[in-house]
């Protein structure tokens, strides 16, 4: 299997949450575009601030967001939040997150289980002994009467134990037995698939069931959902639980979903990243979206492609205007998703010097080369491959921005997209490569 080339997305089921597709390939089916999901961490009770959280993960990019339904407080404000999100606009559906008492909550709230769009289900932690199969069933007959779909998601810290212990008992009998880590990854996967094919036995449809096996090793992660794909058609829905923190949760959940995703595995991803103090939860929404779109998958934002720096770039200016224009770019994608067609694919360089930054600069849509150490302090502008414009001095980012403004109006208009050779800069005709004099960067 060839690591270089992306393989054609494995088929499968075709799932509905609400409005959005996932999966496909199947029953003549189209296969979706992989689904980015994030998850809020406020208290559900608090339905402004978990409006406002779903809002903002929304507004980043999650095409589907999960809340906690931990109990009946919570429960009560679920269709608030749900008609709060409408009133703003916001169409994102809502999957209810339960363990422990999700079938007394869809029971004894009905407006709840009819504002979700999908039930999330933990077979380790719908009930014990006797009284599992009751409340898994209640579960899916909620799922049943309102139409939901489900994930039957299936954790290691929390696999059912009796199901565990008797999985060990069996092994012990073996002539070969398997190790404790493959006993665990086939442990989790036959949860999944049991429980199922028990929603099926119930009367679910299989075109309501996504599946999830998560754990929080990268090489367990990916031999699960290898095996997983290989016995299953349902959709899944990929994430390397409790990743962790700053780069080593954003370095191990890329590693994980990006070899599986590179085999054509993975419907729904979730990045589930910890927060640093204060930080916003959307940026597990950028990471997944930078994962797809950096492997070819998907495109979300125009990207920005900028120099490491070196003892050539001892300004720090490329670097904060790298910043700001990807900061630009994407706080522009709300708006600009309605108005222009095509943008996400818009690519701009910021480079630090001469030796990479010209032909940087033309491989991209738009690219600036800024002066390195030594080098004369102004920076040529490229469009589309042809240099158009030589700015210089205090107002070079203003400037730049907006010649990428510029860009975006007169190429990506819906229904109006022109040549990218008519889309230099509005600069006058008699100006083709303006200079702007001022102080030097350096």
């Amino acid at each position: 299997m060839s690591l270089f080339h992306l393989n054609q997305a494995r088929n499968t089921l075709q799932v509905m949450i609400a409005h959005v597709p996932v999966g496909g390939g199947l029953a003549g089916s189209v296969v979706s575009p992989v689904v980015v999901q994030s998850m809020t961490n406020t208290d559900t009770a608090d339905a402004d601030a978990t409006i406002k959280q779903v809002f903002d993960l929304w507004q980043a990019g999650s095409e589907v967001v999960r809340i906690t339904v931990n109990s009946p407080e919570a429960a009560a404000q679920v269709a608030n939040i749900r008609r709060g999100l409408d009133a703003l606009g916001c169409n994102v559906p809502l999957v209810g997150d339960f363990h422990y008492n999700g079938h007394k909550l869809l029971a004894q709230y009905p407006d709840c289980a009819e504002a979700l769009a999908k039930y999330r289900i933990n077979p380790g932690n719908v009930g014990k002994g006797s009284k599992r199969d009751e409340q898994f069933a209640a579960m899916i007959e909620a799922a049943i009467k309102y139409k939901k779909a489900v994930r039957i998601g299936v954790n290691w810290g929390s696999l059912d134990q009796a199901k565990m212990a008797q999985m060990m008992d069996d092994n012990a009998k073996l002539p070969v037995p398997l190790s404790s880590e493959a006993l665990m990854r086939e442990a989790l996967i036959q949860s999944a698939l049991e429980s199922a094919q028990q929603a099926v036995d119930l009367g679910l449809s299989p075109n309501q069931i996504i599946i999830s096996c998560k754990v929080s090793n990268v090489q367990d992660l990916v031999k699960v959902y290898l095996e997983l794909a290989s016995r299953s058609d349902y959709p899944l829905h990929l994430g390397l639980t409790e990743a962790g923190m700053g780069s080593k949760g954003i370095v191990a959940s890329t590693a994980a979903l990006a070899l599986l995703l590179q085999q054509g595995i993975g419907n729904t991803i979730r990045v589930s990243l910890t927060p640093e103090p204060n930080e916003s939860r959307t940026k597990e929404v950028i990471v997944a979206q930078e994962i797809l779109q950096t492997m070819g998958i998907r495109s979300f934002t125009p990207l920005v492609t900028a120099c490491p720096g070196c003892g050539r770039t001892t300004s720090t200016y490329f670097q904060e205007l790298a910043m700001q224009i990807q900061s630009y770019l994407r706080n522009q994608m709300p708006v600009w998703r309605g108005q222009y067609d095509g943008v996400e694919n818009m690519n701009v360089a910021v480079m630090g010097c001469v030796v990479n930054g010209p032909g940087e600069s033309k491989l991209a849509n738009i690219g600036i080369s800024l002066p390195g150490t030594g080098e004369t302090p102004v920076a040529p502008v490229f469009v589309d491959g042809e240099k158009t414009v030589t700015l210089k001095g205090d107002n070079i980012a203003q400037e730049f921005q907006a010649i990428v403004e510029n860009y975006v109006q007169i190429n990506y208009a819906i229904g109006g997209k022109l040549h990218a050779s008519t889309a230099k800069i509005a600069m006058p005709e008699n100006e083709p490569q303006k200079i702007i004099p001022i102080q030097a960067i350096n």
